[in-house]
C-alpha cells in the first residue's frame, strides 16, 4: 500500500509540475513583445491596473486660418481635403464646385503647412481659362471623380513609377439587374499631378460612396486598405475593403466600434500614425441630423456636425472610449449651420515643426468655406493624466529591445514621474527601483529615464518585465525604447 501510495504521490507532483510548466509557457507567450516601438497611451492594452489616473483626451489648439476657398472654382461646396506631405513639400488636394453646377479637383501647396499658394497648373479649363490650380473634373458635372478625389502616396516597394500617386473618386457601374449605381474607381499618377484612369472598371460596388472614401498602402500589414461610407441599422458609419493590386478587393467589412451607441460617422479620416504606423487614428465628421441650425434658415439637409477621434491597433477594431467631441463648433454661429460642409477634418497630419503635428478642418460654412489649422504636441492625442495627489499605473508584462527608456510627457511646476522596473510577478528589481528612479518634471517630447543618473536597461533587454509609472500632477502621453 505504501508504495501504491508514493507511486500516486509521484504521478501528482509530475502532472502538477507539468502544468505549471504549460501555464509558464502560455504566460510568456501572453506577452507583449513591443520591441522599441512607440507606445501611444489612447487606450489601455498594454495596462494591467490603474489606480487614481485617467485616460485624458486632448484637443487640438486652434490656430489660424490657413485657406479660404472662394476661387470660382472652389466656394460653398467645398469640401473633401487631404493633406500628404511629398518630398519636402505639403499638399492639399480639395473638392471645389457644385454637384449641379460641375465639380473640379483642385491642388494647393506649402512649405510650412500654414502658408498655401495655388499653382498654375494650365491642365483644366474654368470660365473659359486655364490659369488655376485644378487637376482633374470628371465626365459628368456632379457626384463623378471629382467629389470626393481622395489620393495618397503609395509606399508599396512593388508600386510602378507611373502610379506612385493613387486614389479612389466616385464613378458608376452596371449592377447585376442593369441598373446605373455610384462605385468608387481607381486613379493614378507619376507626381500628383496628371492623373488618369487606371482602368474604366469600378474597383469596389458596395458601398454608400458619397462622402470622403480613404484609400492607403498598409505599410504594416503590406496590403491597400479602403475605408468606405456604408449604412449600418439605419446609420452612417464605417466598412474596409482590403486589396493586394489594388484593383481586386474583399467585400466591405463593417468596423467593431465595441459597445457604443451608433452615431452619424459621416467621413471618416482614418490613417496610420506617421510616427508609429501599428496605431491606427480616426477622425470622422459626426453627423446629427436631429439638429437645426442656429440662427440661419434651416437647409433643406439640415442638422449639426462636430469631430470625434477613434483609435486602433489593427485597422477593424476601434476603441471609442472618448464619444466626446474632439473638434467643437465653437463660438462661431457661422460653424453651427450648413452641417455637410462645417466641422470636416481633412485627411491625414502634418508634421509643422519639431514638437508639432498639424490638423485642419473645414469651417465657417454658411458664408465661405475656409481652413482652419489646430496643433497638437507629437503623440498628443491622449493621455494618462495624474491630479495633485498623485496616482500609478502598472503594465502587463513586456518584451523590449533597447538600452534606453524614454518618455513623453508633461508637468505642472510641483508634479513629476517616476517609472520603476519590475519582473513579472511584481517585485521591484535591484536599481530600478521607485526609490531610484531620478525625478521626472518639466515638459519634453523624448526624455531619457535614469536610476541613480543611470539610464542603461540594455540588461533587462529581451526578458520580461513590467513598468510602474508614478504620475503627480502630469500627464504621460507615450514612451518607447531606444537603442540610441
Amino acid at each position: 500500500m505504501k508504495n501504491i501510495f508514493f507511486a500516486v504521490l509521484y504521478l501528482l507532483l509530475i502532472s502538477f509540475t507539468n502544468c505549471m510548466h504549460v501555464k509558464e509557457i502560455e504566460s510568456v507567450r501572453k506577452m507583449e513583445d513591443i520591441g522599441s516601438t512607440l507606445q501611444l497611451f489612447v487606450d489601455d492594452s498594454l495596462i494591467d491596473r490603474m489606480n487614481r489616473l485617467s485616460f485624458t483626451l486632448h484637443t487640438p489648439d486652434l490656430r489660424e486660418v490657413v485657406f479660404v476657398y472662394d476661387k470660382p472654382w472652389e466656394g460653398l461646396q467645398t469640401g473633401y481635403i487631404t493633406m500628404l506631405e511629398d518630398q519636402g513639400v505639403y499638399r492639399m488636394y480639395y473638392r471645389g464646385g457644385g454637384d449641379e453646377t460641375r465639380e473640379y479637383t483642385s491642388l494647393a501647396e506649402s512649405r510650412d503647412g500654414i502658408s498655401w499658394t495655388r499653382p498654375e497648373l494650365g491642365l483644366v479649363e474654368v470660365e473659359g481659362s486655364k490659369k488655376n490650380n485644378v487637376i482633374w473634373t470628371g465626365k459628368e458635372k456632379g457626384y463623378c471623380e471629382s467629389h470626393n478625389f481622395s489620393p495618397f502616396i503609395d509606399q508599396n516597394p512593388a508600386a510602378l513609377p507611373e502610379q506612385r500617386y493613387k486614389a479612389v473618386a466616385l464613378g458608376r457601374h452596371i449592377d447585376e439587374k442593369g441598373e446605373r449605381k455610384i462605385a468608387l474607381v481607381a486613379m493614378a499618377s507619376p507626381d500628383g499631378i496628371h492623373w488618369k484612369r487606371i482602368r474604366e472598371d469600378a474597383i469596389i460596388t458596395e458601398g454608400a460612396f458619397d462622402s470622403h472614401n480613404t484609400a492607403f498602402w498598409d505599410v504594416v500589414e503590406k496590403r491597400y486598405v479602403c475605408n468606405i461610407r456604408v449604412g449600418r441599422e439605419g446609420w452612417r458609419s464605417i466598412a474596409r475593403c482590403t486589396s493586394a493590386d489594388f484593383l481586386s478587393w474583399t467585400r466591405p467589412e463593417q468596423l467593431d466600434f465595441g459597445d457604443t451607441p451608433l452615431e452619424h460617422l459621416y467621413t471618416n479620416g482614418i490613417v496610420q500614425y506617421f510616427r508609429e504606423p501599428r496605431f491606427y487614428f480616426g477622425f470622422p465628421m459626426r453627423f446629427v441630423p436631429a439638429r437645426k441650425t442656429i440662427g440661419f434658415v434651416p437647409r433643406e439637409i439640415d442638422g449639426t456636425s462636430d469631430a470625434v477621434f477613434l483609435s486602433s491597433r489593427d485597422g477593424l477594431h476601434w476603441d471609442r472610449r472618448f464619444m466626446e467631441a474632439f473638434i467643437r463648433p465653437g463660438l462661431n454661429p457661422n460653424n453651427w449651420g450648413n452641417a455637410h460642409g462645417n466641422l470636416t477634418p481633412a485627411w491625414g497630419i502634418l508634421k509643422t515643426a519639431e514638437n508639432e503635428m498639424s490638423l485642419y478642418w473645414v469651417e465657417n460654412g454658411v458664408e465661405m468655406p475656409r481652413l482652419r489649422r489646430g496643433a497638437l504636441r507629437m503623440d498628443g492625442f491622449v493621455s494618462l493624466k495624474a491630479p495633485y495627489s498623485g496616482g500609478e499605473s502598472v503594465t502587463r508584462p513586456l518584451i523590449f529591445n533597447g538600452s534606453r527608456l524614454i518618455l513623453n510627457y508633461s508637468t505642472s511646476a510641483v508634479g513629476r514621474i517616476r517609472v520603476e522596473m519590475q519582473d513579472p510577478e511584481g517585485t521591484p528589481i535591484p536599481g530600478f527601483e521607485e526609490i531610484s528612479c531620478d525625478e521626472i518634471y518639466g515638459d519634453e517630447i523624448s526624455r531619457i529615464v535614469s536610476w541613480g543618473k543611470n539610464p542603461d536597461v540594455s540588461a533587462l533587454s529581451g526578458k520580461p518585465v513590467r513598468l510602474r509609472f508614478l504620475l503627480k500632477d502630469a500627464d504621460l502621453y507615450s514612451f518607447r525604447f531606444t537603442t540610441e
